[in-house]
């Protein structure tokens, strides 16, 4: 990891030289007054890029792109769905401005967003807003937890929108950039994002048996998104256990999520990038210098095989470390890290690469504190050829208004498929048994304990693994500070 740091603080400077607000006066250009802000150009037109700098930018621009491009290949992929449907029987896609919902946990097998959770009821849609507004259908879910999550090509959140922020069934509204048009009657909220292409995930709360199971399918029936130009006010319904499945082109490769970021193909993509994609304020010099370099690129063939090394390598030495959760969020205590500013990354191009690259389409701390964990107490790597034991007192169990799960991920962050089809504990575990102490003890091990450990024992695989503790809704102390207990390794 320590490879980022120049790279990094290259990337801030570049972003921190425009006039952002609390930035100190850049003395003008001619004047010299400090008094009297200027415009930071870019580098002048025609400069000489050496292979070695154009290599070094390469890089820079292939961390901080590559969320940005992940997304962008995402709406290809949609762009191929006929209709609503699982890709594979297990991935719910849908045509651009659509939404797909699964009717139950999702598949174990899935391997298109990284750290899935079997707690809720998933969805998933893309927009296009510069081709349509999209009306987003919010059902009444009583007292059962739900949350939508919208977010930007940035994969920032751009509305508040779920039981946590009060709000009411019915009708909401995403907009793009500059849209100015009149807001239909019975719209109950719009919500604007900043770049065209946004993104809809609904997640429900479902409780593990078969009753809760069967209780939410009218609910889930009413999470629809559709154009502005289909709005006629009146609630809809899909039945969404009966959606067909296509066959899935994109294949994972060697238990990986699927790659919607290829080293090959990034730098061909990436001018789009900066296309679609407006600068925050104080990021025009960045661009600029990008711009720079894909124009020296592009007036000297000679100059692009060092763009292709440059991805290639900071796939490999950049991104693909990411994949281990202790290289990814802010300590602590007891070896487990968390993000603390999920879906609002602004500049944080750290955060936000190592996000998508770890746990992509990330809530807001508020909607939702994650805590990821691969190192046991003594900081050795968490591997199924131990036995362990996490035990959260009284005090430390998640204080949640929603729910809490811990759930184990093999290497590359997706379920660890056993036999028993345990992939997490938590709130949905209603037979979990308490410690007399009221603490609760987890165990997490390869084989089958003793039968009083049955109902908190978490199966994990015979290698590496890692844990994601989840806590949504999470109440303010959570916010202010929490430690999740260490991991303590048993010998067998």
């Amino acid at each position: 990891m320590n490879r980022l740091v120049p790279l990094l603080a290259a990337v801030s400077l570049f972003a921190a030289c425009g006039n952002s607000p609390g930035a100190a006066p850049v003395a003008d250009s001619t004047t010299g007054s400090p008094d009297t802000p200027s415009t930071v150009s870019g580098p002048i037109p025609n400069t000489v890029m050496t292979k070695d700098y154009v290599y070094y930018m390469g890089k820079q621009m292939y961390f901080w792109g590559w969320p940005l491009v992940n997304m962008h290949n995402r709406v290809l992929v949609m762009r191929q769905v006929p209709q609503a449907g699982l890709n594979g029987g297990v991935v719910p896609v849908a045509p651009i401005g659509r939404l797909c919902m699964v009717s139950d946990y999702v598949d174990p097998g899935e391997r298109y967003v990284a750290c899935p959770n079997q707690d809720v009821v998933y969805g998933f849609g893309i927009m296009m807003l510069n081709e349509d507004p999209i009306v987003i259908q919010v059902p009444d879910f009583g007292k059962r937890f739900w949350v939508m999550q919208l977010g930007n090509q940035r994969t920032d959140g751009i509305a508040h929108l779920g039981a946590m922020y009060g709000s009411k069934p019915g009708f909401y509204l995403v907009v793009g950039p500059g849209w100015t048009d009149k807001i239909p009657d019975g719209i109950t909220e719009v919500f604007h994002s900043n770049t065209n292409e946004a993104f809809v995930i609904p997640r429900a709360f479902l409780n593990n048996n078969q009753q809760d199971k069967q209780a939410i399918q009218p609910l889930i029936s009413q999470i629809i998104a559709y154009p502005l130009k289909e709005f006629d006010g009146k609630m809809k319904t899909i039945d969404w256990t009966k959606v067909p499945s296509f066959p899935d082109p994109n294949k994972s490769q060697g238990g990986k999520e699927v790659a919607f970021v290829v080293p090959q193909k990034f730098f061909v993509e990436f001018p789009s990038i900066l296309q679609e994609v407006p600068p925050l304020p104080g990021e025009q010099p960045l661009y600029a210098q990008f711009r720079s370099v894909l124009d020296a690129v592009g007036q000297d063939s000679s100059l692009y095989p060092s763009l292709i090394n440059a991805a290639v390598d900071a796939e490999k030495e950049l991104i693909e470390p990411l994949r281990q959760f202790k290289n990814v969020g802010v300590p602590v205590g007891n070896y487990w890290n968390t993000t603390k500013n999920g879906a609002a990354f602004g500049t944080d191009y750290l955060s936000r690469t190592a996000s998508a690259r770890a746990n992509i389409f990330v809530n807001q701390p508020n909607e939702t504190i994650y805590y990821n964990q691969d190192l046991d107490s003594n900081g050795r790597d968490l591997n199924g050829t131990t036995n362990y034991t996490i035990t959260f007192s009284r005090e430390q169990i998640p204080a949640v208004n929603g729910f809490w799960s811990l759930t184990v991920y093999d290497a590359n962050h997706f379920f660890y498929q056993n036999p028993q089809k345990i992939y997490s504990l938590g709130t949905k575990n209603e037979d979990l048994k308490k410690n007399p102490d009221g603490s609760l003890t987890l165990y997490l091990q390869k084989n089958t304990p003793s039968p009083d450990k049955l109902t908190n024992w978490l199966p994990v695989p015979p290698a590496k693994f890692g844990l994601l503790l989840r806590a949504y809704w999470p109440e303010q102390s959570m916010l202010d500070g929490y430690t999740p207990p260490a991991l303590i390794p048993h010998s067998r």
